[in-house]
């Protein structure tokens, strides 16, 4: 005799469970290939932004299109290096030789102080000194060097996405029951909406406190301005945390100067993250996405917890994709509550990556 319905109901719920476990396992064994996925299609709207205008205004075909913001991207960083990269250059090359000074003239102040002797046994790593931080750089440049193979794979699949984003669409959409896909369909659409607006704030905003930042830092006579500049618009990218990390070999140089240029340095960074976060970001996020700044802060120690160091920086787009689909599969989709989702709005209504 065959087994009776109740068994057969519980051995299926029971398999359903184990294929459930299974799924999350590999998922979690693969999350740092998910997390480079998602860079991919990060990176892949960054060039259909470029192309959508290219499309429309010049008639170009869609591939056409692509391979122009391919070639405009490969253009604007090849321009850039050949305006500043030498001076960019000749000034970080100011600043490796500065920190090591900076460091022990950092040490002889606290001397001075009576408080040497506890920061380096608070802090024994940097025993060293500036040879310590030099290793640590060095460290740093090695890491990222190891990196390269996930920054092509990034690269290369944001291509193929952007080129064929229907394609992806279709086979996202067909992973769900199909009285599911309009719904879907209609998230992943406003996710793109979402991400496009997001970048476009991200990036005006990466630009004025980088400029903000070089020239205040021209302006009070410190070393290295523009490549200090470039280095805090370019950690802007990642909120709360950049910033930071991005003040810290200004305020080292400057203590090597003196401890009032440090004190100008601290008070220049102060008043651009003050003017950033009071003034320019709120201004853009109004045409912009405007995420809890609370939302913003904890997911950021969570995606950082979960993939490392590239989750912090794809933190803000992460948490912009999971607000949406939250907003809109949960919030007004199961609850039936009305709410306001973030690109839903934008004047361009695009299919997703598209």
């Amino acid at each position: 005799m065959g087994a009776t319905p109740p068994r057969r109901r519980l051995v299926a719920d029971l398999l359903t469970v184990l294929a459930l476990v299974a799924l999350f396992w590999l998922l979690w064994v693969l999350r740092s290939l998910l997390i480079l996925a998602f860079g991919a299609i990060v990176l892949a709207v960054v060039l259909r932004v470029i192309a959508q205008p290219l499309r429309r205004r010049l008639r170009l075909p869609d591939r056409a299109a692509l391979l122009a913001a391919i070639l405009i991207v490969t253009a604007v960083f090849a321009v850039a290096f050949w305006m500043f990269g030498q001076e960019v250059a000749r000034q970080a090359s100011t600043l490796r030789e500065s920190v090591p000074a900076a460091w022990q003239a950092i040490q002889q102040r606290l001397d001075t102080w009576g408080l040497g002797e506890a920061v380096r046994q608070a802090l024994p790593s940097l025993e060293g000194g500036g040879q310590s931080v030099v290793s640590s750089m060095t460290r740093m440049v090695v890491s990222f060097t190891s990196a390269l193979a996930d920054i092509v794979l990034v690269i290369f699949g944001a291509i193929y996405l952007a080129a064929d984003p229907e394609l992806y669409r279709r086979g996202v959409a067909k992973l769900v029951p199909e009285r599911a896909r309009p719904a879907l369909l209609e998230a992943l659409e406003d996710c793109y909406g979402a991400l496009r607006l997001w970048l476009l704030g991200r990036v005006t905003t990466m630009l004025l406190v980088g400029t903000l930042t070089g020239v205040g830092l021209w302006a009070i006579g410190m070393q290295a301005p523009l490549a200090l500049g470039v280095t805090a618009g370019i950690l802007d990218f990642v909120p709360f945390v950049g910033p930071i990390v991005a003040a810290i070999p200004a305020i080292l140089l400057a203590l090597a100067t003196s401890p009032t240029m440090a004190l100008w340095v601290v008070l220049l960074y102060l008043a651009a993250q003050q003017l950033e976060g009071n003034v320019i970001t709120p201004l853009i996020q109004k045409r912009a996405v405007e995420l809890p700044p609370a939302l913003l802060l904890f997911a950021l120690v969570g995606f950082g917890l979960l993939f490392g160091a590239i989750g912090v920086l794809l933190a803000e787009p992460l948490t912009v994709v999971v607000y949406v689909l939250v907003k809109r599969l949960y919030v007004r989709g199961a609850l039936q509550t009305p709410t306001s989702i973030p690109g839903e709005q934008a004047t361009e209504r695009q299919a997703p990556l598209a």
